[in-house]
């Protein structure tokens, strides 16, 4: 842990007003997964994005499921600015543990899923997951290994939910069919 506290230390540095508010939007928008929640529910409001919009609904789902509920209790890890807090946080402490990162994990599980049916918008979206995730340490509520381990959840996550929309919604139209 000593390499991720220089790490995020190191970081602090590159801190301007800008990017300081670029990472608070981001932390208010991804905070209850507002950001994902409204793209599935614009790709379900389609019928050509319908499965794209099961597949992110489901990848968040999933999340909630194994993340939020299981592993973060189970690792009950604190925050970096819980172990340091001479970093003036510029939001308001996240409640709950630290790994893994729950803007990470769920935003890589809605991006992944979203890429695995659509990849243009989703390469986009993995942009916008990564670009999140650097946020969460930017703003010194997680540590590096939170992020990772948010990416990997949330990588494997969106491919389950992808997986899963697929064989559901082949399913439904086989019964549909008969």
């Amino acid at each position: 842990m000593p390499f991720e506290f220089a790490f995020l230390d190191w970081l602090q540095q590159f801190r301007t007003p800008v990017m300081d508010r670029i990472a608070i939007f981001f932390d208010y928008a991804g905070a209850h997964g507002e950001l994902w929640i409204i793209l599935a529910l614009v790709l379900l409001a389609f019928p050509r994005t319908r499965k794209a919009g099961v597949a992110v609904s489901i990848a968040l789902v999933l999340y909630m499921a194994a993340g939020h509920f299981l592993l973060k209790p189970l690792f009950a890890r604190p925050r970096p600015c819980d172990l340091n807090p001479a970093v003036t946080l510029l939001v308001r402490r996240p409640h709950g543990h630290s790994f893994p990162s729950g803007h990470t994990a769920s935003g890589f599980a809605a991006a992944f899923a979203l890429y695995r049916q659509l990849p243009k918008p989703g390469t986009a979206a993995l942009v916008l997951a990564a670009f999140i995730a650097f946020t969460r340490l930017y703003l010194y509520v997680h540590f590096p290994t939170d992020i990772l381990g948010g990416v990997v959840l949330g990588l494997a996550l969106g491919a389950a939910a992808s997986l899963l929309a697929d064989r559901l919604l082949k399913a439904a139209s086989k019964k549909t069919n008969v």
